[in-house]
């Protein structure tokens, strides 16, 4: 599973209330970092003023939709990163407690989103957490779409169009996404998986 692009972000915007309030630091930095006030970051994500304030002082928890309007406007490339100054290394580190978290419906499963904000949109990577019963559940994501799960710890069925196959720990599972799936955990012990979605790839025949 991975953050929607605007015509999927719906599927998921139940999950965003339960985003860490942490969100708002990043937010705030980002936008000092690029100089922008918050007229501007409003004007360039068509996020209302107010909401982008509300999230600052983590008042807040936005919608999936809503945080991707806003890492579009806050948005640079990689290449730009690396290139601001040649003599440094790009260093860049995420405390837990700073790390935006998702929470399936049932309550059982979790993400936490460590990839970079700035590649949402076509490369987007987590830790998933299940307890024993959890359920994932995905819409299809976007034509080529791919998926991939690495068992850490315990195990997980994942259900792909009709098609269940089980992934144990220390074994890797990829699949298309571009069509409903789920994650399940139908063992009696938690379990912990990095998952990586790869959007926008090329369409597989």
């Amino acid at each position: 599973m991975g953050v929607e692009g605007r015509d999927k972000v719906k599927a998921l915007e139940a999950g965003a209330l339960a985003l860490s309030g942490q969100l708002g630091k990043t937010v705030q930095r980002l936008r000092k970092a690029y100089n922008l006030s918050l007229s501007e970051l409003s004007e360039h994500s068509g996020v209302a003023k107010s909401i982008i304030s509300q999230i600052e002082r983590n008042e807040t928890n936005p919608t999936l939709a809503t945080i991707w309007r806003l890492s579009q406007a806050l948005d640079v490339s990689i290449e730009r990163v690396l290139q601001a100054n040649d003599d440094e290394p790009f260093l860049e580190k995420t405390a837990r407690h700073d790390t935006p978290l998702l929470v399936s419906d049932d309550g059982r499963c979790r993400l936490s989103i460590i990839g970079w904000i700035k590649t949402v949109e076509w490369l987007q990577w987590y830790e998933f957490c299940a307890e024993p019963g959890g359920v994932l559940e995905s819409e299809a994501h976007q034509r080529g779409s791919v998926e991939s799960l690495s068992l850490l710890d315990g195990e997980l069925e994942v259900e792909v169009a009709g098609v269940v196959e089980r992934v144990r720990a220390g074994e890797t599972l990829r699949y298309r996404c571009d069509r409903p799936h789920l994650i399940r955990n139908a063992s009696d012990a938690p379990a912990t998986a990095l998952m990586v979605c790869i959007l926008k790839a090329a369409a597989m025949e």
